[in-house]
Formats: structure tokens, C-alpha cells, sequence
């Protein structure tokens, strides 16, 4: 019988659904994503994104199904004002938001854009303000009362976004939320560790702290300067956060932004959260924004890496013959269909035993091959991968087989 962690596509932990698990767990009932690729990605340094990148990246979102899009700022370059417009005109499917700061001609160039929505983004703790800005403290709450009611007024959908919020002193925080939302405007509040310095432990405290405060729909905006932002995206949804701010890829501002990825996957598979976008799209995203970031993809990366699927150890090998198809998921905890990666593929190298020689002598059809002979080409190309530090190519193979398999016959 198919179990939420044990079904066709994938097989994660039972003990993810155990009741003293899920007790204290609220995923809402539809958590939706909000990618930020086209303008948080982009802030990774060496990355630009030209109109039409961005549009060919929009376009393949819309096929992924992702709920928002955040097409760009229109205040940084004439460019992305033209491809936000351009975005919104081609009416993908997703709603279209804009990011601004909190300022009224900011939001004023939004609007001319034609978005849904707009992200508004202040400084949020003192620190920040007195050092990095060199604003008085109230300034800070007087633009983000004007501006976000302004752009109430226009129509727009806010999410007001108070930068480095997780560092600042709570009290000033609550009291910044507090004030913005009565005297000025939000329809939602994003969560923002701008610096990825939030403990998974410190997420629940945070939103319930927040959610005494005000009552507006939160969204989730984490950064991996320690490689926490999937974890606290996840905890931040179980504790109610509706809305996911994710990249392709990860890429963003120093070590990036929350993966949309392996983010969707986590919620899908430990969660059985479906978000209701087509997975199998994943990869072929990712490699668009790979070739148009110039982002650098390890071949290991979760969910979408070049030789995820791949299998060197000879013990693994063994699995992948003895399970086969049907029961890959004994070796993979999903399918390398539901994410559109490359199918399962035995490599030749340092780590391959036995299986790994037949399965490649089968795989060339080299005929019946006695067991001495297998040992004698797996040695040898064991030997092989030492000396060069890298896998074997075909030829390589072919070539150090037929040497065995001609001496044996001589």
C-alpha cells in the first residue's frame, strides 16, 4: 500500500509521519512559492541577466508552475524595467511582483510596470540603520508608512520586507511591524534573515513572537551564508508560513538564497506537502539558469546535479542490478523521472567492483567474460583511474577488456 513516505516516485523515513513528529507541525493548507531569481539571484556577483534572459527564465517558471514571480526592481536599470513589462504583458500564468524600496517614486515605477504586487523593502535593525545607512531611526518607519500605503492605494498587493530583521532587537522589530501595519499598509510580512544567521531552532520563537504582534499572511526569506535556508524555510512553514521566497539554484547575494529545488522536494517527499508544481521540469530549469547565470552546478548537487543518478562503487553496482527499475527506489529516495534528471548509470572507476565489469561487458555486448578475466580488467581498470584521477571513458574500457580477453585467448 502506498504510504505519503513510501510511494512510486520516492521513499524517504516513516518516522517523518510518526504522531509525535506531526503534532506540532501547520503546514498551511496551500504553501505556494515565490521565486526571486530574477531579482535576489541576480545579485550574486558576476551574474546579469539580460530582457531576454530573464523572459526565457520567466517563461520556463511558468512551466514549472511556481505561484509568484519577482521579475526585477524597475529602479535599477532601464533594462529590467523593460523586461518586468515585458513579463507582465506575456501574462505567463504566475502573478507578477515587483521589488522596491520604500520610497513612493520606487513604488510609482512599479505600478507603471503593471504588476500584481510589490515587495517593499527598510532596514529593520538599528544597527544597521545608525551604521550602514546613517538614518535616523524614525526615518525608517515614516518612509515605510507613506510608501506602503501608497501602494495600497494603487491597487497593489504589499509584502512589506524589513531587511535584517533577524538581527535586530526584537522589541524594535515588533514595534516597526505594529506600526506599518495599522498606520501604514501590508498584506503580508516576509521574514527576513538577510544575513542566513537564523538557527532552525530560532524560526518558531520568531513567528510566534510575530504572530502576537499582527495578523497578516508571513512569507519566508532565507539566506545559506550557513546553509541553513531550507531547514528554517521548512520549520517556518510548519509553523504557518504560507508563502516560500526560493531561487533557482540557490544563487543570490553572497552564498545565496533558500533552493527552490531541494526546497519543493523536502516539502513534497518528508511532508507530503504538494505545492502543486510539475516537478519533472526542476532540472531543465536549472540548467537554463546555469547556462544564463554562469553559475557553477557541482555534479553531487541535491536534486539537480549531473551525476546524481550516477554510480561508481561496486557495491552500489550491485543494488542497482538486483533491484532494477521497479525497486530503484532502494538505492535513490526518488525518481530521477519526477525531477527530470538523467536515468541511473553505472561509471567505471577507483571505487567499482565485479557488478560494475559486468554490467558494463553486458552493456557493450562483449559476450561471456569467465570470472578470472573479470578480476583481471576491474584491477586494471582500477589502476587506470589511480594513475589518471578521473573515471573511465568507453574507448578506455573497450580497449583494457579487449587486451584482457586477447591475452586470455592467446
Amino acid at each position: 500500500m502506498t504510504q505519503p513516505w513510501h510511494t512510486d516516485d520516492w521513499f524517504t523515513s516513516p518516522w517523518n509521519f510518526s504522531p509525535e513528529v506531526t503534532s506540532n507541525i501547520s503546514i498551511p493548507p496551500k504553501v505556494r512559492f515565490h521565486d526571486i531569481t530574477l531579482r535576489d539571484g541576480e545579485q550574486q556577483a558576476g551574474v546579469v541577466f539580460t530582457k531576454d534572459d530573464k523572459i526565457r527564465i520567466a517563461e520556463k517558471l511558468a512551466e514549472l508552475g511556481v505561484h509568484r514571480i519577482e521579475a526585477g526592481m524597475p529602479a535599477v536599470s532601464p533594462s529590467d524595467e523593460a523586461a518586468i513589462k515585458e513579463i507582465v504583458k506575456r501574462n505567463l500564468g504566475p502573478e507578477i511582483f515587483a521589488f522596491a524600496r520604500c520610497m513612493v517614486d520606487d513604488v510609482k515605477r512599479a505600478v507603471d510596470c503593471g504588476v500584481k504586487g510589490v515587495v517593499m523593502e527598510v532596514p529593520s535593525s538599528q544597527h544597521i540603520l545608525q551604521k550602514a545607512y546613517r538614518w535616523e531611526l524614525e526615518k525608517a518607519i515614516e518612509l515605510s508608512i507613506a510608501s506602503t500605503r501608497y501602494a495600497h492605494e494603487q491597487g497593489l498587493y504589499v509584502v512589506f520586507f524589513p531587511i535584517d530583521s533577524s538581527r535586530a532587537e526584537i522589541d524594535w522589530f515588533l514595534d516597526l511591524i505594529t506600526r506599518v501595519s495599522t498606520e501604514g499598509h501590508m498584506d503580508a510580512l516576509a521574514v527576513v534573515d538577510t544575513f542566513g544567521v537564523l538557527s532552525p531552532h530560532a524560526i518558531a520563537y520568531l513567528v510566534q513572537k510575530i504572530r502576537a504582534r499582527i495578523k497578516q499572511p508571513l512569507e519566508a526569506h532565507f539566506h545559506m551564508d550557513f546553509g541553513m535556508g531550507v531547514a528554517n524555510t521548512i520549520l517556518g512553514v510548519a509553523a504557518g508560513i504560507e508563502v516560500i521566497h526560493s531561487t533557482v539554484l540557490g544563487i543570490g547575494e553572497r552564498a545565496g538564497n533558500t533552493p527552490l529545488e531541494e526546497t519543493v522536494m523536502a516539502l513534497r517527499t518528508m511532508y507530503n506537502c504538494d505545492t502543486g508544481m510539475n516537478l519533472s521540469v526542476l532540472t531543465e530549469l536549472a540548467n537554463l539558469v546555469r547556462q544564463l547565470s554562469g553559475a557553477f552546478i557541482p555534479a553531487n548537487r541535491p536534486v539537480v546535479g549531473d551525476m546524481l543518478y550516477n554510480v561508481e562503487s561496486g557495491i552500489i553496482t550491485s543494488w542497482v542490478r538486483n533491484c532494477g527499475h521497479e525497486d530503484i527506489t532502494e538505492v535513490f529516495p526518488f525518481r530521477w523521472e519526477m525531477v527530470g534528471n538523467q536515468p541511473v548509470d553505472v561509471v567505471l572507476g577507483k571505487g567499482s567492483g565485479v557488478d560494475s565489469i559486468k554490467f558494463w561487458l553486458d552493456k557493450l555486448n562483449m559476450g561471456e567474460v569467465g570470472e578470472s578475466d573479470v578480476m583481471d580488467i576491474l584491477v586494471k581498470v582500477k589502476q587506470f583511474s589511480l594513475e589518471n584521477k578521473r573515471l573511465l571513458k568507453v574507448d578506455e574500457f573497450q580497449k583494457i577488456a579487449a587486451r584482457v580477453l586477447d591475452a586470455a585467448g592467446a
